[in-house]
């Protein structure tokens, strides 16, 4: 009886939840409060990061912003407190090296507080194809957009557990949802937050820490600089993301405990027909949305910067 009873449940378990899905989606959910939140933002001296640190600041939350860049931090604290955001605390981090994030995340526990929503964005990219790609190099993406994650979750995540209360975000990439060309490094450093992301996730859930929320936000290639000379096949089907846009995307989602963002939508079908489709229908697909040699034309962000 106790199987047939099980069953039953989450049969209709499953029905709610896509019912409560599909209501959220035409009628967005009531925002959270962030005012008072301590949000700390990895790679805020530029780009999305910087964008976020702005948003939030004008939210009344305190930001704590940490970059390898000491120039980008300043212009970012410098934004900020143009706007009449007075808790802003920056911080000069590598967040690759293991010991430099523990050091200051000791810091800012004592100088600000216990963080309370974790945006983990610091993030690289070579752009060369695989045996192309120096090993140094290699290693440091994984360093920065993979073990970084680990290092901050380890360092901010039993405050939040204590506390029953806390954000977790996780600035991934479509490029972590399908592989692509001149980018496996970076692929496979994406593909791997995602999993961590959700793995701690799951973590949250099985200990029955419901206050603990996890965001995993998936973008296709946004207009920072980081991906510069890329270029969309089909610039109306599939455009170069705005980043203000997507900034704006991801604070919604925060503040709707959306657990996953995938911007565009589009995203959704294509993870949908990778799912089941042929491996040769798939890189037909990818290759009509110019999505395999999408690489070939990049550049990167200029050294300067």
């Amino acid at each position: 009886m106790n199987f047939f009873l099980e069953t039953l449940k989450v049969i209709v378990l499953v029905v709610y939840y896509l019912l409560e899905s599909l209501v959220f989606f035409v009628v967005p959910g009531r925002k959270k409060n962030v005012s008072g939140e301590i949000v700390l933002i990895t790679g805020a001296g530029s780009g999305i990061g910087r964008l976020l640190a702005l948003k939030f600041a004008s939210l009344g939350a305190t930001v704590v912003l940490w970059d390898i860049n000491q120039e980008g931090l300043n212009c970012t604290v410098r934004l900020a407190r143009e706007k009449g955001a007075g808790r802003v605390h920056s911080y000069v981090c590598d967040c690759s090296k293991r010991q430099d994030v523990y050091r200051l995340a000791d810091q800012v526990k004592k100088e600000v507080g216990d963080v309370s929503i974790l945006i983990n964005n610091a993030g690289i990219v070579i752009g060369k194809r695989f045996l192309d790609s120096p090993d140094s190099l290699i290693e440091k993406t994984m360093e920065v957009n993979t073990m970084a994650h680990f290092w901050t979750y380890k360092a901010f995540l039993p405050a939040m557990i204590a506390a029953n209360h806390g954000h977790l975000v996780s600035i991934a990439s479509g490029a972590g949802l399908c592989g692509t060309s001149q980018a496996s490094d970076y692929c496979a450093s994406k593909f791997a937050a995602i999993g961590f992301a959700e793995s701690i996730d799951m973590e949250m859930r099985a200990l029955r820490k419901t206050g603990v929320k996890t965001t995993i936000v998936c973008p296709y290639v946004i207009n920072t600089g980081m991906f510069d000379g890329v270029k969309s096949k089909w610039p109306r089907m599939v455009p170069v993301l705005d980043p203000e846009y997507v900034a704006e995307r991801i604070i919604t989602a925060v503040r709707q405990n959306q657990e996953v963002l995938l911007i565009p939508r589009l995203a959704h079908l294509l993870c949908f027909l990778k799912s089941f489709l042929p491996v040769k229908v798939l890189v037909l697909l990818l290759d009509y949305f110019g999505l395999i040699e999408i690489m070939n034309t990049f550049k990167g962000r200029p050294k300067k910067e």
